[in-house]
């Protein structure tokens, strides 16, 4: 069975096997965020309703269940906000109801201050939310934000959902050298992410192609400098681990959707799918050829980008 809105299960740097799902179009997303993967969106947007309907992403779950069901997590994340989608709950409470594998939901932390996404939020095993400035001014610097969508609000929501929250969470801080990465300045984040509490802190930085070329990656050595500022010192998760999932099978197909969602070196194609470089070299010309993918430059690696 073709998925429409699962995709994977692929290797994460922090969840082992992820199993995605894809909750909303494209870049559907509160925030534009200058350093996203995915690129620059179009347009913002912070209104919630049923984007893709949860019935239909919850029989993919119940096929992909019966045919495969191995994964250390089904991750509600994708290709936008997945909190944007009101029955992003549903979806958490069939995953609870109906496997042993815990759930897991990435998201920018805008609708928090919602109390019925706060309560949705809290059916998952494990909740990712994001903080990388320390007022509005480099909230809108960063993160450009939908213009109903502020920096209190999401300072706020988070505060509220820990509290009520008895799962993991992890706060993630995203460092773009020239905008948050002086130590000043992750000092007054720093003290943002005590008021929240998370159960772990991770700092991230542009490793991978970013929206805008001016959102430059932080060095290894700065970055864990920055870790140390918080307490306990935060862990750092830029880097790429090699993660292989066994009996993958390699084509042109699998390999467009992996890049859909994020930007890969031909190397880490070949570790998400368990396979030799070579077998991915044979597929990536006719994707040039086609206009499908396309080369991008970043730190001396050459990535390829789903167009």
């Amino acid at each position: 069975m073709k998925y429409k809105y699962l995709f994977g299960p692929v290797p994460s740097r922090r969840f082992g096997r992820s199993l995605g799902v894809d909750l909303t179009p494209y870049k559907t997303c509160s925030l534009n965020c200058i350093f996203c993967q995915l690129g620059r969106s179009k347009h913002t947007i912070a209104e919630r309703k049923e984007y893709v309907p949860p019935e239909e992403i919850i029989a993919e779950l119940k096929h992909w269940l019966e045919h495969d069901g191995k994964a250390d997590f089904i991750t509600l994340s994708g290709s936008g906000e997945p909190t944007l989608n009101s029955g992003f709950g549903d979806i958490l409470a069939f995953i609870k109801d109906n496997t042993d594998i815990r759930s897991l939901l990435m998201t920018n932390g805008t609708t928090l201050h919602l109390p019925e996404v706060r309560k949705a939020a809290a059916l998952a095993s494990v909740v990712k939310i994001s903080m990388g400035a320390w007022d509005q001014t480099s909230f809108e610097k960063l993160n450009r934000p939908d213009s109903d969508v502020s920096f209190n609000d999401l300072v706020q929501g988070e505060k509220d959902f820990r509290n009520e929250f008895a799962g993991e969470l992890r706060l993630e801080v995203f460092v773009v050298d020239g905008v948050n990465a002086a130590p000043a300045d992750m000092k007054k984040i720093v003290t943002f992410v005590k008021e929240i509490g998370p159960d772990k802190v991770q700092l991230n930085t542009a490793v991978r192609p970013a929206a805008e070329a001016d959102a430059v990656a932080v060095g290894s050595e700065k970055m864990n400098e920055l870790a140390l500022l918080f307490e306990p010192p935060a862990e750092v998760i830029a880097s790429f681990k090699k993660v292989t999932i066994e009996g993958s099978d390699v084509d042109a197909v699998r390999i467009l959707d992996i890049l859909r969602r994020r930007p890969c070196t031909a190397k880490q194609m070949a570790d998400v799918l368990g396979a030799h470089i070579n077998e991915i070299s044979k597929y990536l010309p006719e994707l040039l050829t086609a206009g499908s993918v396309q080369r991008e430059q970043r730190g001396g690696e050459v990535f390829f980008v789903a167009t």
